[in-house]
């Protein structure tokens, strides 16, 4: 009777005991949560008000009605290096949920053995009795089938899954962003090669300008009109038109190379790229409200879910501090064969085993600590790139204003100095006007036409960076309602 209530008290003591130990494990575990993000953003942005328009950012490039640009970034999209790269990433942490998840699961193996044994006795007692010959064969075979299975009493399972489900939508974002990237970049270096191609027309048009001059002025020291060296320094004017053109075919060319690169067609000529030397009218920018980055911009969607992936991985290390319990069940079967002996049997067993942290806890709790210091971090980075976000988003509409306002005001300039050297050049034919006043009023148009082009094609990759910035470049729609519950979750606590 005292054996009894000796067993059951220290039955009671090791209850206490584990209920002490869960409770607090729990403790643990409820410190184990982020802190709420810190997204809040402007109502509006300070830059001037976009005029509302019809274009679509998922494919923003379609909005400049440029076959060749529509082309390049499809072709970008589909066989660019970083794009494939990307698409590898995400199909490995696809395959790495999975794996995540099946741990989770009852695992266990088959296994099977047989042996065939022949003795052979050279001296000595022989024996042979059933189940023991000193001689003879003898058979064996065995199959087994082992499960274990953990139990998941304490949502480990669903923290996981939360976890790698979040680092899924991480890699897809970061897919999506890379793709964005690639279409920014093949469309900036689309506009470049233009912007090239308007300075080569350019630099050819004022060499053969030059040598009209070059023209005049032998004439006019032939008649005696003139110096004779005139004609000299008009030769060096020539010299750096000549000079500026190659420099420029061959800047030409290796920007077509870029875009074959960005594009996937390496082995291609630079002549098959089309680079008409004009400039186009850029679409203009929609309206958007600063609130709209969290689920237009994909690198944001990125941080927020790898927030998410942390928030999990916190939450596993605080349920590291809970009872493991597994559950062990096995079935095996056995053959034996002697001389003069056989038997056969088969098997099961049904076990578990119950695991509760106690000396590992300091361990334990530095992981957790570990933890807490990442998932903080991807808060930070998080909170970062929001800001970035309305940073660049801000600053692009901001800098694509000016430029507008720019290209307008070096238009009606150049209008005014190709009209005034016009006149200049008309009159040195003439004879009513002097060589240094002529090249003068040259110069001056040349200079205001260059800032003219560069103003332009500014403009056209300020409307680039304004389209990415504002999270152009994939279709945001498809991911919009998942986004905010995604936003909600990241913001709110826990």
């Amino acid at each position: 009777m005292s054996s009894m209530r000796n067993a059951s008290s220290a039955a009671i003591r090791a209850s206490l005991g584990l209920a002490s130990l869960t409770l607090v494990s729990a403790t643990l575990a409820a410190c184990a949560t982020p802190r709420p993000a810190d997204v809040a953003l402007p109502q509006a942005y300070e830059a001037p008000t976009a005029p509302p328009g019809a274009v679509a950012l998922d494919a923003w490039w379609t909005a400049f009605n440029d076959p060749e640009l529509t082309g390049l970034v499809e072709q970008a999209l589909a066989r660019n290096p970083d794009v494939r790269t990307a698409a590898a990433r995400l199909a490995e942490v696809r395959a790495q949920r999975t794996s995540a998840i099946l741990q989770y699961l009852p695992t266990g193996d088959a296994s099977g053995s047989a042996k065939r044994t022949q003795t052979e006795q050279l001296s000595g007692t022989a024996v042979d009795i059933p189940g023991f010959s000193t001689s003879g064969a003898s058979e064996t075979y065995q199959a087994n089938f082992n499960v274990s299975w953990e139990i998941d009493l304490f949502g480990r399972s669903l923290a996981a899954l939360g976890s790698a489900n979040a680092e899924v939508a991480a890699a897809r974002f970061g897919w999506e962003g890379a793709r964005a990237a690639i279409a920014a970049q093949t469309a900036d270096a689309y506009f470049q090669a233009r912007g090239l191609a308007i300075q080569l027309a350019d630099a050819r048009e004022t060499a053969r300008i030059q040598r009209e001059l070059y023209d005049v002025a032998v004439k006019r020291g032939t008649l005696g009109l003139a110096a004779s060296s005139e004609a000299d320094r008009i030769s060096g004017e020539l010299a750096q038109a000549d000079a500026q053109v190659t420099a420029l075919e061959a800047e030409l060319q290796a920007q077509k190379r870029a875009i074959l690169i960005l594009a996937g067609r390496v082995v291609e000529p630079t002549a098959n790229i089309a680079a008409p030397p004009r400039v186009g009218e850029a679409p203009p920018v929609p309206a958007a409200i600063p609130s709209e980055l969290l689920e237009r911009r994909p690198d944001v969607r990125e941080a927020q879910a790898r927030l998410r992936s942390a928030a999990g991985q916190q939450r596993l290390a605080g349920l590291a501090f809970f009872p493991k319990l597994t559950f062990t069940p096995g079935l095996g079967w056995s053959r034996q064969e002697q001389p003069n002996f056989f038997s056969e049997s088969q098997s099961w067993t049904l076990g578990g085993t119950i695991t509760q942290p106690i000396l590992s806890i300091p361990r334990l709790m530095a992981e957790l600590k570990a933890q807490n210091a990442r998932t903080e971090q991807a808060v930070i980075a998080y909170e970062r790139s929001v800001q970035t976000a309305f940073q660049e988003a801000e600053g692009a509409m901001v800098r694509l204003d000016a430029d507008r306002r720019r290209v307008a005001l070096l238009t009606e300039g150049e209008r005014r100095a190709a009209r005034a050297y016009d006149a200049a050049r008309t009159g040195y034919a003439r004879g009513l006007t002097d060589l240094t006043t002529t090249l003068n009023a040259e110069q001056s148009w040349r200079a205001t036409r260059t800032q003219l082009t560069s103003a332009q094609v500014q403009a056209l990759r300020r409307t680039v960076q304004a389209y990415k910035a504002l999270g152009g470049g994939w279709p945001a729609q498809a991911y919009a309602q998942n986004s905010r519950e995604n936003t909600t979750q990241a913001v709110q606590a826990r």
